[in-house]
């Protein structure tokens, strides 16, 4: 999978506003939170860095 809308973890919405081209001009929502190293490092190799992950594999949904 590697649609830049999707989380790379699970598969849901990402909630990416610069996957959107209508929004593509905001500052993404990962932006203003940190994300833990290890989260991102469970990803496959081939999945990292193509698109965010949503907030709930991020690990930070409850600050949204």
């Amino acid at each position: 999978m590697n649609r830049p809308e999707l989380c790379p973890a699970c598969g849901a919405s990402n909630d990416c506003t610069l996957a959107v081209p209508q929004t593509a001009d905001r500052a993404c929502w990962c932006y203003g939170v940190s994300i833990d190293p290890a989260v991102l490092e469970a990803l496959p190799p081939e999945l990292r860095d193509k698109s965010c992950l949503c907030p709930r594999c991020a690990q930070v949904e409850a600050l949204l």
